[in-house]
């Protein structure tokens, strides 16, 4: 009883560090804007909302507190000799990543440049100095780098679970120019949680002792010395695009590779902590098959044709309106519809006179994703979506469409994400 008191009162005062510290709160920002951006992004390009940006940031604070809650617990019995000074580091340099590009927010390019740092300076034998760059270096020195990589694994693995469960839900189909400028439907992924941490740390990277704990940690320094938490504010997200699968399929590829990532790098992590020599080799494998995430997703889109596209058939449903009567008859993004109302439809033209044919009923013929046909059908009522809810693939007559994205944080905050056909046409003189 005693022990768990004890506890509880190391517990509270790392809370505490946790609500002072800004980055937990940076972190809620960066996120509450990213989803502002994509709900602008929706309107501009559909006039409908698919998505409320205080649902998507609550959604992402509590499953975030969630994953922060069982990587502590796990961390009870790993042990990691992390020090306020690591947080520090980690946002400093993702800070400055940033401004290079946005994705690089993420902690495995941090703690890979933070350990191959302190294998620079090891290596270089600098001689001491009692000015601020000798307590930059003496702060940098004692970050647990065999540690810090284990956590990023951890913070990965829990990043595919997220991505595997809730992936899908996050995305926003859109349009994109396509590789002869023709303009094809695909959707964008992207989710981010802020994770608080409370993390068991040896007392000799804390500086304050508590009593001696009845179990061992896994790793870690001298445990004997005493123990205390520290408050370790992260964040992890991920950003996919795909013109070529279901959001599921692209959220279950993404939430494979998180998987395998996690898994090589905590393998290295361990095995530089057994072995020190091994740290910048963990380093580079944090940093470079990182990097493999990112090519392994654009390999696979380059490969296959876009799927999101019309054919002979009729029009591709891209997406579907929360709330509208396509969600209400089942419809869902890839099918096909074939026929409305007994017509065959290949244009939106032919959609709006076969809707009108009978404006207080709705009989479809839609081709699902097996390629085998279904019927749905639903009495129509006064003020409902004009097309029925259903987002459908762009056409020829389609002018907005996604832009590049931004790359650093200024561009992010300045850029304009829709871009208009007619007026890009017209301003190289092809209008």
């Amino acid at each position: 009883m005693e022990i768990v008191m004890e506890m509880l009162s190391f517990l509270k005062s790392a809370a505490i560090g946790l609500i002072i510290q800004p980055f937990y709160y940076i972190a809620v920002l960066f996120i509450m804007l990213q989803y502002i951006k994509q709900i602008q992004m929706e309107r501009s390009m559909f006039a409908v909302k698919l998505h409320s940006w205080p649902r998507l940031v609550a959604r992402a604070a509590a499953f975030g507190l969630l994953t922060g809650l069982a990587l502590s617990a796990a961390g009870l019995f790993i042990g990691m000799t992390l020090t306020s000074s690591a947080v520090l580091w980690l946002w400093s340099i993702a800070a400055l990543l940033m401004l290079i590009r946005i994705r690089y927010l993420c902690f495995a390019y941090s703690a890979g440049i933070i350990v191959l740092l302190q294998w620079i300076i090891d290596m270089l034998s600098l001689p001491e100095s009692d000015g601020w760059a000798g307590i930059l270096l003496a702060s940098l020195s004692a970050i647990d780098g065999a540690g810090l990589l284990l956590l990023v694994a951890l913070l990965h693995l829990a990043e595919a679970l997220l991505v595997r469960i809730q992936g899908d839900r996050l995305s926003t189909p859109l349009f994109f120019e396509g590789k002869r400028g023709k303009l094809i439907g695909g959707y964008a992924l992207q989710g981010f949680w802020p994770v608080p941490l409370l993390l068991l740390v040896p007392s000799t990277a804390a500086g304050v002792g508590g009593m001696e704990l009845p179990w061992t940690p896994l790793f870690g320094a001298d445990w004997t010395g005493g123990w205390t938490f520290i408050a370790l504010p992260m964040v992890i997200g991920f950003t996919e695009m795909t013109r070529t699968m279901l959001p599921s399929a692209k959220a279950k590829h993404a939430a494979k590779g998180l998987l395998l990532y996690s898994l090589s790098l905590g393998a290295a992590a361990v095995a530089s902590w057994w072995q020190p020599l091994l740290l910048p080799v963990a380093a580079l494998v944090s940093l470079l098959l990182h990097e493999a995430l990112i090519w392994r997703s654009h390999a696979v889109e380059s490969k296959s044709s876009p799927l999101f596209v019309h054919d002979s058939r009729g029009l591709r449903i891209l997406g579907i309106v929360p709330g509208t009567p396509a969600e209400a008859m089942g419809l869902l993004a890839g099918e096909i519809l074939h026929k409305v109302n007994g017509r065959k439809v290949h244009t939106k033209a032919e959609l709006y006179e076969a809707l009108y044919q009978n404006p207080a009923f709705c009989k479809l013929e839609v081709y699902n994703l097996d390629g085998e046909v279904k019927f749905a059908q639903r009495a129509r009522y006064a003020g409902e979506h004009h097309q029925l809810g259903v987002i459908l693939a762009p056409d020829e007559r389609a002018n907005y469409y996604a832009g590049a994205g931004p790359v650093s944080l200024l561009q992010m905050l300045f850029s304009k994400k829709i871009s208009n056909r007619s007026r890009d046409a017209s301003a190289d003189g092809k209008i």
